[in-house]
Protein backbone atom coordinates (compact mmCIF):
# COMPACT_ATOMS: atom_id res chain seq x y z
CA UNK A 1 0.00 0.00 0.00
CA UNK A 2 1.18 4.04 -0.88
CA UNK A 3 2.07 5.86 1.48
CA UNK A 4 -0.65 8.81 2.08
CA UNK A 5 0.65 12.08 1.23
CA UNK A 6 0.20 14.99 4.05
CA UNK A 7 1.04 18.40 4.44
CA UNK A 8 0.21 19.22 8.32
CA UNK A 9 -0.09 17.62 11.57
CA UNK A 10 -2.47 18.31 14.16
CA UNK A 11 -1.92 17.46 17.78
CA UNK A 12 -4.92 17.63 20.65
CA UNK A 13 -3.64 17.81 23.65
CA UNK A 14 -5.22 16.48 26.65
CA UNK A 15 -2.48 15.07 28.65
CA UNK A 16 -1.21 15.89 31.94
CA UNK A 17 2.27 17.62 30.57
CA UNK A 18 4.20 19.50 28.69
CA UNK A 19 4.48 18.50 25.11
CA UNK A 20 6.98 18.93 21.85
CA UNK A 21 6.00 17.81 18.27
CA UNK A 22 8.60 17.01 16.02
CA UNK A 23 9.18 14.32 13.23
CA UNK A 24 11.23 11.03 12.49
CA UNK A 25 12.22 11.70 8.47
CA UNK A 26 13.55 10.18 5.75
CA UNK A 27 14.84 12.04 2.52
CA UNK A 28 13.65 10.13 -0.90
CA UNK A 29 16.02 12.16 -2.38
CA UNK A 30 19.16 12.02 -0.31
CA UNK A 31 18.52 9.07 1.62
CA UNK A 32 19.75 11.37 5.36
CA UNK A 33 17.56 10.50 7.85
CA UNK A 34 16.91 12.57 11.22
CA UNK A 35 14.94 14.19 13.50
CA UNK A 36 13.17 17.54 12.73
CA UNK A 37 13.31 20.90 14.85
CA UNK A 38 10.68 21.01 17.63
CA UNK A 39 7.65 23.25 17.88
CA UNK A 40 7.76 24.99 21.04
CA UNK A 41 5.66 23.67 24.57
CA UNK A 42 2.51 22.67 23.83
CA UNK A 43 -0.10 22.69 26.57
CA UNK A 44 -3.32 20.54 27.66
CA UNK A 45 -6.57 21.34 26.30
CA UNK A 46 -5.20 22.93 23.13
CA UNK A 47 -4.73 21.85 19.68
CA UNK A 48 -1.57 22.60 17.40
CA UNK A 49 -0.93 22.05 13.75
CA UNK A 50 2.72 21.67 12.22
CA UNK A 51 3.91 22.00 9.12
CA UNK A 52 6.84 19.76 8.95
CA UNK A 53 8.66 21.97 6.38
CA UNK A 54 8.80 24.97 8.70
CA UNK A 55 10.71 22.30 11.50
CA UNK A 56 13.11 21.18 8.63
CA UNK A 57 11.96 18.22 7.22
CA UNK A 58 12.46 18.34 3.53
CA UNK A 59 9.65 18.25 0.89
CA UNK A 60 9.27 14.39 -0.32
CA UNK A 61 10.48 12.98 2.60
CA UNK A 62 9.02 10.05 4.73
CA UNK A 63 7.82 11.30 7.57
CA UNK A 64 6.60 9.90 10.98
CA UNK A 65 5.30 12.33 14.20
CA UNK A 66 7.29 11.83 17.16
CA UNK A 67 5.81 13.82 20.19
CA UNK A 68 8.33 15.03 22.65
CA UNK A 69 7.13 14.51 26.75
CA UNK A 70 8.89 16.81 29.18
CA UNK A 71 9.50 14.78 32.33
CA UNK A 72 8.52 11.37 30.78
CA UNK A 73 8.73 9.17 28.00
CA UNK A 74 8.69 10.10 24.04
CA UNK A 75 6.89 7.90 21.99
CA UNK A 76 6.81 8.22 18.04
CA UNK A 77 3.76 7.30 16.13
CA UNK A 78 3.33 4.03 13.91
CA UNK A 79 1.80 5.68 10.90
CA UNK A 80 3.93 6.93 7.87
CA UNK A 81 3.32 9.67 5.53
CA UNK A 82 5.20 11.51 2.04
CA UNK A 83 5.50 14.88 3.39
CA UNK A 84 3.40 17.13 0.60
CA UNK A 85 4.72 20.77 0.75
CA UNK A 86 1.34 22.51 0.47
CA UNK A 87 -1.10 19.27 0.13
CA UNK A 88 -4.45 19.97 2.64
CA UNK A 89 -4.12 16.89 4.07
CA UNK A 90 -3.87 16.84 7.59
CA UNK A 91 -2.85 13.86 9.67
CA UNK A 92 -4.42 14.25 13.46
CA UNK A 93 -3.11 12.56 16.88
CA UNK A 94 -4.44 12.79 20.12
CA UNK A 95 -2.57 12.62 22.94
CA UNK A 96 -3.34 11.66 26.75
CA UNK A 97 -2.65 10.16 30.06
CA UNK A 98 0.14 12.07 32.43
CA UNK A 99 4.08 11.64 32.59
CA UNK A 100 4.11 8.30 34.11
CA UNK A 101 1.49 6.43 32.02
CA UNK A 102 2.03 4.96 28.66
CA UNK A 103 -0.01 5.08 25.47
CA UNK A 104 -0.28 8.34 25.25
CA UNK A 105 -0.52 9.16 21.13
CA UNK A 106 -3.35 7.76 19.45
CA UNK A 107 -3.99 8.46 15.44
CA UNK A 108 -7.32 9.66 15.00
CA UNK A 109 -7.05 10.23 11.38
CA UNK A 110 -7.18 12.26 8.07
CA UNK A 111 -8.78 15.66 7.60
CA UNK A 112 -8.88 17.88 4.72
Amino acid sequence: MALQKVGKFTLNHQGGYVARTEFKYIDMNTGDSGMSEQTSNELIDQSYTTDPGKLGVPNGSIVTFYLWVMAGNDEAATQNFIYDEGNSATAVYMCNGTTLIGGKLHYQGLTN
